[in-house]
């Protein structure tokens, strides 16, 4: 009987030992899994820190640039029409309205054509071409701007300088209201050449985002919504553009970010005029296209100075389009809720 209680007693010691390393092993685990918890949320910590450590550095670094000229300027500087490097007097307007109104123009004409493709591509396209096609938008993406730039110069201003706008001039430029817009030289370069570039250039892009957020869409609600009898059109603005909106809204945000920073295409074709004038066929300047082509030539501390203004200028207007954005999108996730 001692030599059974002695046994269990030994196989009690021995579970409570099993027990005891078992209990330390899993101890040692989850402290190294806390470490590693720990350093993986400092890494990613940083990784998130530095953008915004860049961030602030780059506006830290315009607006220091740009003191002196809003110093000398003030606020007049950004409804002065005037840009005279050699007299040291410099006003924003011109770049401004330029970089406005072309990108307004790309975004105008890219958004109907990147909805199509996107469109054409998750929801009619058959499925033997819809690879194909997608890898062509894609690699549209990828092509350099300053290809874009020279191609427009060399090929597509001289034929929209001899047959389109003439055309338009003839039909759109007799039309009230919108008669200005579409009058004067038909030279081919200009604000409409530049808007145009700058659309085919976005394109891609707004249309892969818009592709991809497409199909992500759950399939059964599509098929529920056909089952119903829902045309394509239907099953489109009422299943699809609802439930990708956000990324839809991104996408134009992405292409419309592009456009307003564009500078080698714009370059090549906005014609580099400082002028302001009612008519797009006309030339004129946007904020990136002075950047590139006074940069390197800026001779005086003040031209140095307003051209780090226009940079901060570029800066805040793409900041506020992406906020306007944002805003956008809250208040219609509010209004859904709402109802």
């Amino acid at each position: 009987m001692n030599g059974q209680t002695a046994l269990a007693a030994d196989a009690g010691g021995q579970a409570a030992l099993q027990d005891e390393v078992r209990n330390a092993a899993l101890r040692n685990t989850m402290r190294v899994q806390r470490i590693q918890d720990f350093v993986f949320h400092k890494v990613t910590l940083l990784f998130a820190a530095s953008v915004l450590v860049v961030l602030v550095g780059i506006i830290i670094s315009l607006a220091i640039g740009a003191a002196p000229a809003f110093r000398e300027f003030g606020a007049s500087f950004l409804v002065t029409n005037e840009w005279d490097p050699v007299n040291d007097k410099f006003g924003a307007l011109i770049a401004i309205t330029g970089t406005l109104v072309t990108s307004i123009i790309a975004l105008l004409v890219a958004f109907p054509i990147s909805f199509g493709i996107a469109l054409f591509l998750t929801e009619i396209c058959p499925v033997w071409l819809r690879r194909p096609m997608g890898m062509a938008v894609e690699l549209l993406a990828g092509v350099p701007s300053i290809i874009y730039g020279m191609w427009g110069l060399f090929v597509f201003a001289p034929l929209f300088g001899d047959h389109v706008q003439p055309l338009l001039k003839k039909t759109l430029g007799v039309l009230p209201f919108i008669g200005p817009f579409f009058q004067g030289p038909t030279m081919g370069l200009g604000l409409l050449t530049a808007g145009l570039i700058l659309a085919v250039m976005i394109i891609p892009f707004i249309a892969s985002v818009m592709r991809d957020v497409f199909e992500i869409v759950p399939a059964v609600l599509k098929e529920s919504a056909y089952g119903l009898g829902c045309t394509k059109w239907e099953v489109v603005r009422k299943i699809v553009l609802p439930y990708t909106r956000a990324g839809v809204v991104g996408g134009v945000m992405l292409g419309l970010g592009r456009a307003l920073g564009e500078t080698m295409a714009v370059t090549f074709v906005i014609g580099n005029a400082n002028d302001i004038a009612l008519s797009l066929f006309a030339p004129g300047n946007s904020i990136s296209s002075t950047l590139a082509n006074e940069f390197a030539e800026a001779s005086s501390p003040l031209h140095v100075s307003s051209l780090f203004a226009l940079g901060l200028i570029l800066f805040a207007i793409t900041f506020i389009v992406l906020s306007a954005a944002k805003l956008m999108l809250v208040g219609m996730s509010r209004k859904e809720g709402v109802k």
